[in-house]
């Protein structure tokens, strides 16, 4: 009964979505499908479209970007976070090109590199119509009200997926877990949920005790810790100098200025210059806080490490989030 309501309400009020198929229009693309789910691992819906919209322009096919440049790859993904994301979607691109497409099931799906297992379930359902539970935020907090979980997340993320996987039914898993995303984006939402235009309150133990704003219940979160370091913004005439990044770890495999002492790295100033600091810039990361100094000199001879970019080659756009906050601080104090 509750896949059936829910699959009704969903042919009626799916949400439009670059890389979705609407009820009814046929099966998915599972390349459209996968590079999706990659790029909303830990980010908004909000936030991923105007990347996906320029990924699948730039490289309509899995075979496009498995031939990509991966510097150029690594410069489209700037700003979205989780590089690692980015690089293990140029092994997996490239593994998938090689088989002649991706596996349609779960096991096979969750082989290939950046696949984990909610990635695996969501593209087996959407893409392949397997009978798989995708259970993410959306769909915890669904669950959570629909049988009245009184145990607080993460503890209870075991319990839910049990739950969830009572619900899934045979015929279209795919769209029944788009459903269940749908639902709680829009209706069953954090803070006042829709309860009265919900098409499962009839359904719902949480709303009939009168306490689905109460739940999910979540353990307190842990204080996010705090790093510091330094940033160096090194000038020779009208050339910045940038390096990229260590292929693994934060930021792995960006272009972004010389630092140090944030990342675990003890590295020197990139080369001999009268340092002079301009000020600082602070950034939240998943696990922890981080404030920089950034330093600004004029190169008194040859740089160390990095290579040298004229100004006007500069592109915002193609740097990490972080460096982007560096950037702006140092391009107003330059043109000072």
């Amino acid at each position: 009964m509750i896949a059936t309501d829910l699959l009704d309400w969903y042919d009626r009020h799916a949400r439009i979505l670059p890389w979705r198929v609407r009820p009814g229009h046929g099966r998915a693309d599972p390349y459209r499908v996968w590079l999706s789910e990659v790029m909303l691992q830990q980010t908004t819906v909000a936030a991923v479209k105007d990347y996906f919209l320029r990924f699948t322009a730039l490289w309509p096919t899995v075979e496009d970007l498995a031939a990509a440049e991966d510097a150029r790859v690594m410069a489209e993904w700037a700003g979205l976070g989780y590089y690692a994301r980015a690089r293990n979607l140029l092994a997996c691109a490239r593994i998938v090109a090689a088989r002649g497409g991706f596996p349609d099931t779960r096991d096979g799906l969750r082989a290939l590199p950046g696949i984990g297992a909610y990635t695996s379930a969501a593209i087996a359902a959407i893409a392949f119509e397997q009978p798989e539970t995708v259970v993410d935020g959306n769909v915890e907090r669904v669950v959570s009200r629909l049988f009245a979980v009184p145990s607080p997340l993460p503890a209870a993320k075991p319990e839910l997926t049990t739950l969830a996987e009572t619900l899934t039914p045979r015929e279209r898993p795919g769209d029944f877990a788009q459903a269940m995303m749908d639902l709680g984006a829009t209706i069953c939402t954090p803070r006042s949920p829709a309860c009265g235009i919900c098409p499962l309150i009839r359904d719902c133990d949480a709303y009939a005790a009168g306490i689905a704003s109460d739940l999910p219940r979540k353990s307190p979160k842990a204080a996010r810790p705090a790093r510091s370091g330094i940033v160096w913004i090194a000038r020779k005439g009208d050339a910045l100098l940038l390096e990229e990044r260590p292929a693994s770890g934060l930021l792995g495999g960006t272009l972004a200025f010389p630092s140090a002492g944030w990342d675990g790295r003890d590295l020197p100033p990139p080369g001999p210059a009268d340092w002079s600091e301009i000020g600082e810039v602070r950034h939240v990361f998943t696990h922890f806080s981080l404030t920089m100094r950034v330093m600004l000199g004029e190169l008194s001879g040859r740089p160390e490490r990095g290579r040298l970019v004229p100004l006007r080659h500069i592109d915002r756009k193609a740097l990490p989030g972080l460096m982007r906050k560096v950037w702006d601080l140092a391009r107003a104090e330059i043109a000072a």
